[in-house]
């Protein structure tokens, strides 16, 4: 292992290297942009250019790219070369300012929900200064917003770095109602990685991981996750090399990998950050995916970053750990040692109820993916009913507030272990409730419904957006009070009494939930079709904010959709060519030699009942497992032509999707009953306990 303190952050551009590559006043004025999020003085570009050319070629750099993040959900980049000509046939390694700050790669291919047409191709990449340039494999990686040629936004950070505007603006105008001189309050993140780990020839033999991401057939391995062993279990010294070698990638890309450990279900594992800015947490999180694969595929495994790769165990998230804090670093959902007494806190504790509870559609609509249904809901991830969870003594002192009651602060106890050897420690004021979507932990909310696949510039970008708009109407109605302090007690009770439906500090799992929620009034959309049919309600929000207009709302919700019905269409083919190509194919060969067998036996007079109630009962399976294809082939035929996204989603949600399960059941009942030696691809059990040194 390297020497940590000197590796960490050696590709980054970062504050260090600015300090020591640019002359002072460049230096402060880009700090300015960076800290304070002011307006870019673009007549530093050329300097700054320069010295991250002169940087990066240094570190084996020879070309650069605008690196952007597009509606795909992925990262997308264009390499350029820093080459320049010159007289008598030399080049020069050259960097303008102008190509620091705007980059120009074709648009046309890139969903863009109606926004433009294919044939109209231009848009526009924006460096954005507040999150660190690096070098990676020769090219020199800078972080840019992405356009079209009409100023629409085509990415996903966009609209994160508004809404990061925008909640500062609010929140600072809330803050100065407490005597608070705050110019920028910045919101924060440290996403909870969740992936799986399976070995490269297994993965290879398998169409569907390789063409979906998950298992499409696979009936459960005789062991799974029951014995609850995996969960933070001695981690295999296969793995152990691979988390080293991802650890230390990350610190020379100035990632904060802090922990790391085996998950529940086999083969799943996490990987946990220190919080960062949000919007250099998302950055940050897009290229610890990407290394994670790669490093992966260097120990002979492949990182699968699906929410649901296994059917039958856990799925993987992304849980979101968001807060907000000062530019005097003021966390400002610390409560402090008393929390009924920190008015402020309670505050603002009181609009991020209130917003998850206002805009609790919109909190499923940020998390709602194909891959994502299959988790949510699921007895291993929270519901798809959005709901809060406090702790206890956050819950009591919200319902004294309502009855108007006096609290007892309960304040930080001891826990004793009855054990002389072992240290008294404080007890957190809250538990984790691990079945709660949103969850207060104590200085932060976890937010635990974000697939492990998901970027997080949308989901944060809609919470943002949501304490945003509470935060304004606070202000504004605070602002024209007479007696602040009598006004601020009526405003948090009058709101914690409105919203207190949303606080929840039960058991997410369980089935009563399900109907104390719909008393409750809360919505509970179960799939990402129905989470989507509601994009239209909050286009008054987007537009009040700043953070988007309607017409860019609305392509979101016809881009998601399309990728919906996308992926559903690729997962029904794949199975479609598995079950004709492979699984019938290899249930026949099987029962053929049942078939020997038993006629070879019946030659010699042996009893041959086995292999008769074998071959009848695979016959059968197979019969139905061909008329299921065929079953699969008419629904995905039926969906050809439905040109409105909405309807077209739904046709594979409601009509698609259940011919794929029935198709799967009686696969996989096939499997059960079918020799190994025959079965066309790697089991659940290689694919689970494959990496097993």
């Amino acid at each position: 292992m390297s020497n940590i303190p000197e590796i960490f952050g050696e590709n980054v551009f970062n504050e260090n290297v600015m300090r020591d590559k640019l002359p002072k006043e460049v230096f402060k004025k880009l700090m300015k942009t960076i800290d304070l999020g002011a307006p870019l003085d673009v007549s530093i570009a050329n300097v700054v250019a320069n010295a991250m050319k002169d940087w990066a070629v240094d570190k084996g750099a020879t070309h650069y790219t605008h690196w952007f993040q597009p509606m795909t959900g992925v990262t997308a980049e264009k390499h350029d070369s820093f080459i320049s000509p010159t007289a008598g046939g030399k080049v020069i390694m050259s960097f303008s300012g102008k190509e620091l700050i705007q980059g120009e790669p074709d648009a046309s291919s890139f969903p863009s929900g109606g926004l433009r047409a294919t044939f109209e191709a231009r848009g526009y990449t924006a460096w954005d200064p507040s999150s660190y340039a690096f070098v990676k494999d020769g090219t020199l990686y800078i972080p840019t917003a992405f356009c079209s040629y009409t100023g629409e936004v085509l990415d996903k950070k966009t609209p994160l770095l508004r809404s990061m505007d925008a909640i500062s603006k609010q929140a600072c105008r809330v803050l100065a109602l407490f005597g608070k001189d705050v110019k920028r309050v910045t919101t924060t993140v440290g996403p909870e990685q969740e992936y799986f780990l399976v070995d490269k020839k297994y993965y290879d033999q398998r169409k569907d991981l390789i063409f979906t991401g998950r298992t499409l057939f696979g009936a459960m391995s005789p062991k799974g996750q029951e014995m609850d062993d995996h969960y933070f279990g001695t981690i295999k010294p296969r793995v152990a090399a691979f988390m080293a070698d991802l650890d230390e990638e990350l610190w020379k890309y100035g990632l904060l990998a802090k922990t790391k450990h085996n998950e529940v279900a086999p083969a799943q594992h996490e990987i946990a950050p220190i919080f960062s800015t949000t919007n250099i947490a998302t950055d940050n999180n897009q290229l610890l995916m990407d290394i994670a694969k790669k490093v992966a595929l260097k120990h002979g495994m492949v990182c699968l970053l699906h929410e649901k790769p296994f059917d039958g165990v856990n799925g993987s998230g992304k849980h979101n750990n968001w807060s907000m804090s000062t530019d005097a670093g003021e966390n400002l959902l610390n409560p402090g040692s008393n929390p009924k007494d920190n008015a402020q806190f309670m505050l603002i504790l009181t609009a991020v109820i209130a917003a998850v509870d206002k805009y609790a559609k919109l909190m499923r609509i940020s998390v709602a993916s194909a891959g994502n249904d299959h988790r949510l809901g699921a007895n291993e991830a929270p519901p798809a009913i959005v709901s809060v969870f406090l702790g206890d003594e956050l819950e009591r002192i919200v319902n004294d507030i309502i009855a108007g009651h006096e609290t007892e602060g309960a304040g930080a106890s001891k826990l004793q272990l009855g054990v002389t050897t072992l240290p008294v420690f404080p007890k957190d004021n809250t538990d984790r409730n691990r079945t709660s979507p949103f969850a207060f932990t104590g200085n932060r909310f976890e937010f635990r419904m974000p697939g492990s696949s998901q970027n997080l510039g949308c989901i944060n970008m809609m919470l943002n957006t949501a304490v945003a708009d509470v935060f304004r109407g606070y202000a504004d109605e605070l602002e024209q009070a007479e007696d602040f302090n009598k006004a601020l007690n009526a405003l948090v009770k009058r709101e914690l009494t409105e919203h207190q439906r949303v606080i929840f500090n039960g058991n997410g799992y369980d089935d009563s939930w399900v109907e104390e929620a719909e008393k409750r009034g809360l919505p509970n959309l179960r799939c990402t079709p129905e989470a989507l049919a509601c994009y239209d309600e909050f286009v008054d929000v987007f537009e009040a904010t700043g953070v988007l207009s309607e017409t860019e709302l609305m392509s979101r919700k016809e881009i998601l959709l399309e990728e919906y019905e996308k992926l559903i269409k690729i997962e029904s083919r794949t199975m479609v060519d598995m079950a004709k190509k492979d699984i019938i194919p290899a249930v026949a060969a099987y029962v053929k030699e049942l078939s020997d067998i038993a006629c070879n036996k019946k030659t010699l007079g042996l009893n041959t009942a086995v292999e008769v109630k074998e071959i009848e009962k695979l016959s059968g399976l197979s019969a139905e497992a061909y008329d299921r294809v065929e079953a699969l082939v008419a629904a995905i035929e039926g969906g050809n032509g439905i040109e409105n996204v909405q309807e077209a989603a739904n046709y594979q949600h409601d009509t698609v999707i259940p011919a794929m399960d029935a198709l799967r059941a009686v696969a996989d009942e096939m499997e059960v009953n079918t020799a190994a030696k025959y079965w066309p691809f790697p089991a659940y059990d290689k694919l689970l306990f494959g990496v097993n040194c």
